[in-house]
């Protein structure tokens, strides 16, 4: 099946988070882990998850953007997270420690350099095993869990490659979606060394002050994990048309994320549905189309699904029921008139032109 479909990269998911915090055995098969979370109700999305990865491979997305993620929160903070640093490292390592594991068992494969990334994709194209290793990009969302700048060189030794500073709320090195204010000194420093690493910074989450500020400081590469458009969604934690035009100048890439909220006005958690606020790919398509036209051309705009990003069918497209269906979105493409060429570069071209350069 997936040989006839385009390969897919996907530049933001949170496996780990999935296996560590919501317990959840990926190689199983989309039903089963489903079936198993029947009755529960700790987390809005129980048995609505959409991803495993047997629909990673069904769906061709060979090549993932992995994150660890682990928060620290003061006492008085309404958002989930861990009340030390070190406890939010500590988090991180068991992440680690989950995707070593899925390494040692053949579903993933860790991507650290061009060299590996170039071998990937070999064994990926060439290879006529269903089940072969995905590829996984390490990546950090938010820095908390740094405890001291000195982490940053360990976490690249272990293969980290990216870092987005911040998540929701204030940061311990920069403030993130519904806060306010630059980077302050200890983000600055957390640029220097990650500029000193060459790693790629993320932009995602920035709230719009840390992002200027992100962007007149970093020197090195630049994405955008998993964006959409604030044109459609006026909310900060999607990107102003001057944001867009300010990463395509730095040669960014912009994966469009799948989470109904970022898609669709006025979503209200637990209330709004997909079906009734007609969340589905074309609005997906919307976006991509909508950053094409800000750059004049299709270089700068992949997919960053964040799929399973502590939401499921819940609040994702009515019209996806997995993962694989994000492949979905290139005959909706093709009937707006996007060439082939231009398909392909959405689906992979873009990340990996961006890999091969940052890596």
């Amino acid at each position: 099946m997936s040989n006839s479909l385009p390969f897919l990269i996907d530049g933001h998911l949170d496996l780990s988070m999935n296996a560590m915090e919501w317990n959840r055995d990926l190689r199983l098969p989309i039903s089963e882990l489903n079936n198993r979370e029947s009755g529960l109700d700790d987390k809005p999305d129980r048995g609505k998850a959409t991803v495993t990865f047997e629909e990673l491979r069904k769906g061709n997305i060979g090549l993932v953007v992995a994150t660890q993620i682990a928060r620290y929160v003061k006492p008085d903070s309404p958002l989930p997270g861990w009340f030390s640093p070190e406890q939010a490292w500590a988090q991180t390592q068991g992440q680690l420690a989950w995707y070593k594991a899925m390494e040692d068992d053949g579903q993933l494969s860790m991507i650290q350099n061009k060299e590996n990334l170039d071998a990937h994709l070999t064994n990926w194209n060439s290879s006529e095993n269903d089940n072969k290793p995905i590829g996984y990009i390490l990546s950090l969302e938010g820095a908390d869990s740094m405890v001291d700048l000195s982490y940053v060189e360990k976490a690249y030794a272990y293969g980290l490659r990216a870092i987005g500073p911040a998540h929701y709320g204030p940061g311990r090195y920069a403030n993130g979606t519904d806060s306010i204010g630059e980077l302050n000194k200890e983000g600055i420093a957390l640029l220097q060394e990650m500029d000193r690493l060459n790693m790629i910074l993320d932009a995602t989450h920035l709230n719009d002050d840390a992002f200027w500020d992100a962007l007149n400081r970093y020197k090195g590469n630049i994405w955008a994990s998993h964006n959409n458009c604030r044109t459609f969604v006026d909310h900060n934690r999607q990107f102003s048309d001057d944001m867009i035009k300010a990463l395509i100048e730095r040669d960014a890439v912009i994966g469009v994320a799948l989470d109904a909220w970022m898609m669709v006005p006025n979503w209200i958690r637990g209330t709004s549905t997909p079906q009734s606020t007609n969340c589905n790919m074309e609005i997906m398509a919307n976006n991509i189309d909508h950053i094409c036209q800000l750059a004049g051309n299709t270089n700068h705009v992949a997919v960053g699904s964040d799929l399973d990003g502590a939401f499921g069918r819940e609040q994702c497209p009515y019209d996806l029921e997995t993962i694989a269906d994000i492949q979905k979105i290139f005959p909706i493409l093709n009937s707006r008139g996007y060439k082939p060429e231009d398909i392909q570069k959405i689906a992979n071209g873009n990340w990996l032109r961006f890999m091969r350069k940052a890596l």
